[in-house]
């Protein structure tokens, strides 16, 4: 759309224009949110699902195992009242639609890259350093070394997709984001 004083230079007069620096009230109703957030949702699930196919091809390379779930259930204090393991996990996929989409939404713009696949790579090694410390699960030697790449491939996996499902969203013609 074109700015206002470009409009009136040219000589276009008695139309009322929006002016771009003027800020939607819509964009801050509770439905946008909601909606913002259901787009972040769906990208951490993305990333996340994706996420768990490369730990799970780790684990048949016996370099990680599904039993460190069970570490998030010690954590959060629920061990005794559901499978750890399961619980783990739950709450796995839940902080992977959740805060981490929201801390990328937040951070994206500062981090390097161009675009927020690569962003997301970023992302994704950032939240690796703490993952690979909650759930190290003992390893020594060259599966110390394959526990290190696939959980870090895992994060950078998690960032692509995250950050793919947000630049997907974003470019549409309704964005929401």
């Amino acid at each position: 759309m074109a700015d206002t004083r470009e409009l009136e230079e040219q000589g276009i007069e008695g139309e009322e224009f929006e002016d771009p620096t003027v800020v939607d009230d819509d964009f801050d109703r509770l439905f946008g949110i909601v909606a913002d957030g259901v787009v972040g949702a769906a990208g951490g699930l993305v990333g996340t699902t994706l996420m768990t196919v490369v730990l799970l091809i780790g684990e048949s390379f016996d370099v990680f195992t599904r039993a460190s779930f069970a570490t998030v259930t010690e954590m959060v204090g629920l061990e005794g009242l559901l499978p750890p393991v399961t619980a783990g996990y739950v709450i796995f996929v839940l902080a992977g639609m959740f805060p981490w989409p929201l801390l990328f939404a937040s951070l994206k713009d500062y981090l390097p890259g161009g675009r927020d696949p690569v962003h997301g790579i970023y992302f994704g090694t950032a939240l690796w350093t703490g993952f690979v410390f909650a759930f190290y699960d003992g390893y020594a030697g060259l599966a110390l070394v394959g526990y290190l790449a696939v959980t870090l491939v895992a994060h950078w996996v998690y960032g692509i997709g995250l950050g793919a499902v947000f630049e997907y969203l974003s470019t549409r013609p309704d964005t929401l984001v």
